[in-house]
């Protein structure tokens, strides 16, 4: 029946994420999409008409997953300790696996000379709502008294610094280097209080 499916549309779209972020946008084709899939090219193609709808598919699962989860990372009422509970979610995502799998958002924007826009567009969509949720969660916790910075450049510091981690994480494979790291950056954004 035309416009139905003949696969396991949330199964296949979890398969194609894991290849993504194996291999990355660019270096994926679709031959190997269909492979990893368990999906017929022809049916793959059909559903998707290629790669990159593909992708921006994937990726939109992928990042509403992802943000939900940094959402309840934030729960804590302590500012230091929520944005420790995020920093141990974000180092150990690019952590899991053998070998890591790094980072999709960040290995995407670095598989070419330049993107695509529709692709680019979604990276920047998934960084903004990031963003956003972070200045939103420190705006309503304590925060206003003890960051050393407005919540919004507290949020885009901490969102360029996960960014930074991806790339230590690639060079030094080293989960305590990485949290000493980031506990040193939120030294820096919370002050101290005294007495």
């Amino acid at each position: 029946m035309a416009g139905v499916r003949q696969f396991d549309e949330e199964q296949a779209l979890e398969k194609a994420l894991e290849y993504f972020w194996q291999k990355g946008f660019a270096a994926a084709s679709m031959p190997e999409l269909a492979a990893a899939t368990g999906v017929q090219r022809g049916s793959l193609y059909n559903a998707y008409q290629g790669k990159e709808n593909l992708f921006l598919k994937v990726f939109e699962m992928y990042s509403n997953r992802f943000l939900q989860q940094v959402e309840q990372t934030l729960t804590a009422p302590d500012l230091r300790q929520a944005l420790e509970d995020f920093f141990e979610f974000v180092i150990g995502s690019m952590t899991m696996g053998s070998p890591t799998r790094g980072c999709l958002s960040t290995k995407t924007a670095f598989t070419g000379d330049q993107l695509e826009e529709p692709v680019a567009e979604v990276l920047r969509g998934m960084l903004n709502r990031l963003e956003r949720i972070l200045a939103s969660s420190l705006k309503s916790k304590e925060s206003q008294s003890t960051l050393t910075c407005s919540p919004e450049s507290a949020a885009r510091l901490l969102v360029t610094f996960t960014r930074g981690l991806v790339v230590i994480e690639r060079v030094y494979q080293d989960t305590d280097r990485l949290k000493a790291t980031a506990f040193s950056l939120l030294d820096i954004l919370i002050a101290s209080r005294s007495g």
